[in-house]
């Protein structure tokens, strides 16, 4: 064999083996074989020596004590990694209500933003209203008129988040050790407006003035703030069949 016959064949040996790693279960014994026979072309050998050969390797395999055999710190960690059942994700482990999650859907249709995206939202304002002694319907009407659902809103008056709440006015409702940042977590966010309405409701002596002093805007007769919540509250209580 010339020496260039003997490059072709050596790359044509290389391209079948790695053919055999991939795609069969057996591909490393098989390589090996392949890989073999090359050699042997190559050198010349006789088959008979050559089946010699690789079972007398196959035997000596055989009786060689494993590597895998003992098992290894890092193996027992996969081990253990394969065998413990995966985390259930936080989405999964939260239940809204059947109004809750109704809403959801309307209002990912209504605004165009991704279910998956808005599930956080309204899983903090079912939590806040609960706490809070708010209708969670409510809450989702504040922030749709608010934000229409964008955590990165940002007013001119440096309001922020869902339900744009400006900072500097409210740094005794934020947590300790948060950076400046911190309003535009959508769960923060909600429970501290959430937090802010609720005061501003009782403040005000009702609902209606209420929103109007959470809108800043306590002195408007025309009560536009609040006209615009309610009927966007009216909007979702529809959704759900309830009588308003």
């Amino acid at each position: 064999m010339s020496e260039i016959e003997a490059i072709l064949f050596r790359k044509w040996v290389e391209r079948k083996t790695k053919s055999v790693l991939r795609i069969l279960p057996d591909g490393p014994m098989l390589a090996s074989m392949i890989l073999g026979l090359a050699i042997a072309v190559l050198l010349g050998i006789t088959a008979p020596k050559l089946v010699a050969s690789l079972q007398t390797k196959t035997s000596q395999t055989q009786t060689m004590p494993s590597e895998t055999s003992v098992p290894s710190e890092t193996s027992v960690l996969f081990k253990a990694a394969e065998e413990t059942p995966a985390p259930v994700s936080d989405k999964n482990a939260v239940t809204l209500t059947q109004d809750m999650s109704a809403v959801l859907d309307f209002v990912s249709r209504r605004y165009r933003v991704s279910a998956d995206a808005l599930y956080p939202v309204f899983h903090a304002a079912q939590k806040a209203g609960h706490e809070m002694g708010l209708d969670p319907l409510l809450i989702v009407a504040v922030i749709a008129i608010e934000s229409r659902f964008n955590p990165y809103s940002e007013s001119v008056y440096g309001a922020q988040g869902l339900m744009q709440v400006i900072p500097r006015f409210h740094q005794d409702k934020l947590p300790e050790g948060k950076g400046e940042l911190t309003l535009f977590d959508p769960m923060i966010n909600v429970h501290v407006g959430a937090r802010i309405l609720r005061e501003s409701i009782q403040r005000m002596g009702g609902l209606i003035p209420g929103l109007q002093q959470f809108a800043g805007s306590p002195n408007d007769p025309d009560q536009i703030y609040a006209n615009k919540v309610l009927a966007e509250k009216q909007r979702l209580e529809t959704v759900v069949g309830r009588n308003t």
